[in-house]
């Protein structure tokens, strides 16, 4: 065997030895398997008499310009070199001393004391030593002050000769760390074909751009400004990639992502896999504070199925939600991770807000995150410790605040239409609709569940019913997002966190101390008459019986001074005050048998007109029997002279 392989051997080498070998009849053994450059003389595709060119590489390009070209010698190098050295070095000159001409411009231009024509002429001056320059300007640390301040005050024309200039480079400005604020303020002053072609020229970066620290600051600034129509194109690019490339295939009438799906027959769960690739890296970095994104976390949850909304609310959970309940759909986002959280998001929740409960109770979205937590958490311990606590300390400025004093009127008398408006009630009783119990319930009868949703920004008091496909079925570690609220009885949480921590106390001793400034109040009436009264449900008796007979005999004090005693109008004649005092006396009477007995008593005539009249009459109103016959014997004859005039439907409950 060896032998005969080496007679073949040797015999392939003899073949490749013979000279002059046929041209026609090539012999197969010296093709190699790498492939050779195709030579010119090969023929074209089949069917045609033309020779086929090959494709020129860039391999071939840089091997042509090499032959053209002689390499460079050291010393060519070097001198190259030191040109462009000698160019950059006289560019950075000329540079700098443009940066020190336009600084000296605005020293002056920026000045308060100056006259406007003085100021109008440094301005157009640095515009035109801009000019041509603007862009590179733009994203100098140093520099771009003097084209905000130029851009502030020159003149229309000026201004839409600059924001021309920086038209093709406003994506790339957008993420500059300095040039972000000319950028905004350049979209301030933006007209309104402007500021549609910017938001145009934003399509297809808006995702991107919100996962940068600095671009997302721009996306939410145009958010803003733009109109409806402006608000959903910006929208409906981070929903699905169709609708990215594809924007005529929605019109202005799906304002709500569902109606979308439905209306375009588009994939549910496409959508929402395109919706966490955009959602994720955003949470990740923390870019939590614009409005748009709670708009996109909305409509995401409006989706969502069991383990995607679980997964953001467990994001969420705490220090991070606290930046997010500034904004009216923030503030909901907030809700909702409180209402589905498990015990222990919920905690993190509470603990994340331990150092801000003073600005968010003083916040008209962020409190009502607070009155949700008040309702549904019930580690009632933690809540005083975190929430009670701090509350304390500012006690009086939650009286008179408008927002701060709806978490004491929650206490007091729970979801109270006086004190909420149908906005937010609407707000307090939404759901997510995967991880609402309707949908459990709707899960195990293969069923489908509906919830009411609330409506865009533009149509916020309009409430659209929405049908929602049930969610996937929760494994055994999710049942915990499922709870929509507490388990704890509302009356023994409002109790423990109200009367048991002492706040109802100190709520007391504050009205009975302040009680003729909050009775002239607008909004410091509406606690003291809940205090008053003792609370829905009587929730501060009989525990604080004593205290309330103490506010009662402080305002009927306040009654019983005569009026030219005090500087102040008298809270009989005040018109809030008058009217705060008509409903105690019709819903305590308690507190009407007080009042009559030391401030009204053999005093009625001269209390018969203007606000104070409304105070007398209402005794005869009152629907306690006691009260009307305390009055009616001195009554009766203001009423028969015709002093005191009662309506018909009113005389008949005074008989």
């Amino acid at each position: 065997m060896a032998a005969k392989s080496h007679q073949q051997s040797s015999k392939t080498k003899k073949r490749k030895q013979v000279p002059g070998a046929n041209a026609e009849a090539p012999d197969r053994s010296t093709y190699s398997k790498k492939p050779k450059l195709v030579s010119p003389r090969l023929s074209g595709p089949k069917g045609s008499n033309k020779p086929f060119k090959p494709l020129k590489s860039k391999f071939m390009k840089a091997e042509a310009g090499e032959e053209k070209k002689a390499p460079m010698s050291k010393r060519e190098r070097r001198l190259h070199a030191k040109e462009l050295s000698e160019a950059r070095k006289k560019k950075r000159k000329r540079y700098y001393a443009l940066e020190h001409e336009l600084a000296s411009l605005w020293e002056k231009m920026r000045c308060h004391d100056i006259a406007k024509e003085d100021r109008s002429k440094f301005v157009t001056e640095a515009l035109q030593k801009m000019k041509g320059k603007i862009p590179e300007i733009a994203g100098s640390h140093i520099s771009s002050r003097v084209l905000q301040t130029s851009v502030k005050y020159c003149s229309q024309s000026e201004r839409d000769a600059v924001f021309e200039e920086l038209q093709p480079h406003f994506l790339n400005l957008a993420c500059n760390t300095y040039a972000v604020h000319l950028v905004k303020k350049m979209l301030d002053n933006a007209s309104k074909k402007q500021l549609a072609g910017f938001i145009s020229s934003l399509h297809g970066h808006v995702a991107s751009l919100l996962r940068h620290m600095v671009g997302s600051v721009v996306v939410q600034h145009a958010y803003e400004l733009a109109n409806a129509a402006q608000k959903q194109e910006l929208l409906i690019e981070l929903y699905s990639k169709e609708l990215q490339l594809f924007q005529d295939l929605v019109s202005m009438k799906e304002r709500r992502l569902v109606e979308v799906i439905s209306k375009l027959g588009l994939q549910k769960s496409s959508v929402l896999r395109h919706m966490t690739s955009v959602i994720q890296p955003i949470l990740e970095k923390g870019i939590v504070d614009h409005s748009i994104i709670h708009r996109m976390l909305i409509e995401y949850f409006s989706i969502a199925d069991q383990s995607s909304a679980a997964d953001i609310i467990q994001q969420l959970s705490g220090a991070l939600l606290v930046r997010m309940i500034h904004t009216r759909d923030g503030s909901r986002i907030g809700m909702l991770c409180v209402k589905h959280g498990s015990a222990k998001e919920r905690k993190k929740i509470i603990k994340g807000m331990k150092d801000h409960i003073s600005k968010v109770a003083h916040d008209q979205c962020g409190s009502l995150v607070l009155v949700c937590i008040l309702s549904i958490v019930d580690d009632t311990k933690l809540i005083t410790k975190v929430v009670i606590r701090e509350l304390q300390k500012i006690l009086k400025e939650l009286v008179f605040d408008k927002n701060g004093r709806r978490l004491l009127l929650q206490l007091l008398h729970p979801d109270c239409s006086r004190y909420f408006s149908p906005d937010d009630l609407n707000s307090l009783n939404l759901s997510i609709p995967s991880l609402s119990a309707k949908s459990e319930s709707g899960a195990n009868s293969e069923a489908k569940s509906s919830m009411v949703v609330e409506s865009s920004d533009e149509e916020a008091k309009r409430e659209t019913e929405v049908t929602v496909a049930e969610g996937n079925t929760s494994a055994s570690g999710d049942d915990l997002h499922l709870v929509e609220g507490g388990k704890k009885d509302p009356f023994l949480r409002r109790q423990e966190l109200l009367v048991n921590s002492g706040l109802a106390e100190g709520l007391i001793d504050l009205c009975i101390e302040s009680a003729g400034e909050l009775l002239r109040s607008n909004f410091g009436k509406e606690v003291l008459y809940e205090v008053a009264t003792g609370g829905s449900g009587g929730i501060l008796r009989p525990t604080l019986d004593d205290k309330l007979n103490a506010l009662h005999e402080a305002i009927a004090s306040l009654a019983a001074t005569a009026s030219g005693e005090s500087e102040e109008e008298h809270v009989l004649n005040n018109f809030h005050s008058s009217r705060t005092i008509r409903k105690l006396i019709l819903d305590c009477p308690t507190f009407a048998r007080t009042l009559w007995k030391k401030a009204l008593k053999g005093k009625s005539e001269l209390w018969a007109q203007g606000h104070s009249c409304k105070v007398i009459c209402a005794f005869l109103e009152s629907s306690d029997s006691k009260v009307r016959e305390l009055a009616k014997k001195e009554l009766q004859p203001l009423i028969d002279g015709g002093i005191i005039k009662i309506p018909e439907t009113k005389q008949a409950v005074s008989k």
